[in-house]
């Protein structure tokens, strides 16, 4: 009798065993199937008076999430070489790609993002021209407090940036006063002329589009934000109390947005 109920809890214990088994295989199974179903290419891009070092912690997320993500860092000494400075990077992607921008490189990859290689267009807190159009003259239509402001400053050759003392108010209130004068000190100047560079192809025409809209940007307007999305029927998501740095203050939101579009693409 005592071999037998032994032998019944040897064959239960295996059952269990060859249960958990089959559990984690179904569930690797399951987590391979939906790493395939998704665009696994990202491709970041930096806005005005900054540089690609403003993505590192989106990109953390992102490439622990198993995504394959490059980051673009444009001249910014005319919009026509940060459209070709993004196409390069794009040529060098292996499948088709996420195209994500901040600010003024919204204009850049609505401009680029017509690259076949593009499946879709994530626009954080960015500006999404139409074809003829500017983000210069885009901004009217919802000015900023930036804009109103006396905080863009212009070199005697052309280049503009922000006020280093006034940076952490107007573009990065949600960081640290560290933070943001580090960021003041680094920031890449940007061509005046840039903000008036007009759009020949709005990508997101044809391609489908996200918005996040940083709801306390006082770089561009919200409203702006929200506007260009409902023109375009973009996915839209809100970041309350964001700033126009929310793209470095609140990486997991953006990540969120970006992820969200690589699964949407092949559903």
């Amino acid at each position: 009798m005592s071999n037998s109920i032994n032998g019944v809890r040897v064959v239960r214990g295996m059952s269990r065993s060859l249960s958990i088994v089959l559990l984690l295989l179904t569930c690797g199974v399951l987590s391979a199937q939906s790493q395939e179903h998704r665009v696994r290419n990202i491709v970041l891009v930096h806005g005005a008076w900054a540089d690609g070092s403003g993505w590192k912690g989106v990109y953390d997320i992102l490439v622990k999430d198993g995504f394959n993500v490059s980051i673009v860092q444009e001249p910014e000494t005319s919009c026509q070489e940060d459209v070709a400075a993004t196409k390069r990077m794009l040529a060098q992607q292996d499948g088709p790609c996420i195209l994500v921008a901040h600010s003024y490189g919204g204009a850049v990859i609505t401009e680029a993002g017509t690259d076949p290689s593009v499946a879709g267009l994530v626009y954080i807190a960015a500006h999404m021209p139409d074809a003829g159009e500017n983000e210069a003259d885009d901004g009217k239509r919802f000015p900023s407090d930036l804009s109103k402001s006396g905080a863009i400053k212009k070199t005697a050759d052309g280049f503009t940036y922000l006020d280093p003392a006034q940076f952490h108010e107007y573009f990065a209130a949600d960081l640290s006063a560290e933070q943001a004068a580090f960021m003041a000190r680094s920031q890449v100047l940007n061509k005046a002329d840039n903000f008036k560079a007009v759009i020949t192809t709005a990508a997101w025409r044809s391609k489908p589009s996200w918005m996040l809209v940083a709801g306390a940007d006082r770089t561009i307007n919200p409203e702006l934000e929200r506007w260009y999305a409902t023109r375009a029927s973009s996915h839209k998501v809100e970041v309350a109390g964001a700033s126009h740095a929310v793209y470095v203050s609140r990486p997991k939101e953006v990540a969120d947005v970006i992820e969200s579009a690589s699964r949407a693409i092949l559903k």
